[in-house]
């Protein structure tokens, strides 16, 4: 489930990110409606610089246009980097507050079952006893009378039944098996 809810989440961001970047269509508009417009001042003041008198000036006077095209090419190129930087910041802030917590809280679990069943591996063949007793604390009564009729005493008075079947529902209750070999 945790896998499933990952790459939904992936999904998501990945279609917000999508949707971010459909804002960058006017600013790649402003982009190249500022290179056509730097362009063509350019142009026109290569040309008017070749007027015999006044060519340098007319071409001075154009080149201004040119710079306010290039400054609206510089703005749309900014604009089309900065929605890039916000559509990525919102897959990734996406991924962050949804999928994170949900991994970090599964591996949380995953570490204490993990360590709960390796301790019971280390006992279950050895010491039946403090698996009977961790069953007596953790189990459910109904659990616990299906092994025993009364768990608390069989368990005190040392009914090597009893407390191999309590041994074995906390084994099971971890998705252990019992050993092959009873030791008691």
């Amino acid at each position: 489930m945790v896998v499933a809810w990952v790459v939904l989440v992936v999904i998501i961001a990945r279609a917000a990110y999508d949707l971010v970047q459909q804002l960058q269509g006017p600013a790649r508009t402003l982009a190249d409606a500022g290179a056509a417009i730097g362009g063509a001042f350019s142009g026109a003041a290569r040309t008017a610089g070749n007027v015999p008198f006044v060519g340098g000036d007319l071409a001075r006077a154009l080149g201004t246009g040119t710079a306010a095209g290039d400054s609206l090419a510089a703005a749309g190129r900014q604009q089309v980097e900065t929605v890039a930087n916000v559509a990525l910041g919102t897959a990734v802030g996406i991924v962050v507050l949804a999928a994170l917590p949900v991994v970090l809280l599964w591996l949380t679990l995953r570490i204490r079952y993990a360590r709960a069943a390796r301790s019971a591996i280390t006992v279950r063949t050895a010491d039946t006893d403090l698996l009977a007793l961790r069953a007596l604390a953790h189990m459910p009564v109904r659990r616990l009378l299906a092994v025993s009729d009364d768990p608390a005493a069989a368990w005190r008075r040392d009914d090597r039944e009893a407390v191999r079947g309590l041994a074995e529902l906390e084994l099971r209750s971890l998705g252990l098996r019992p050993p092959r070999t009873r030791v008691d």
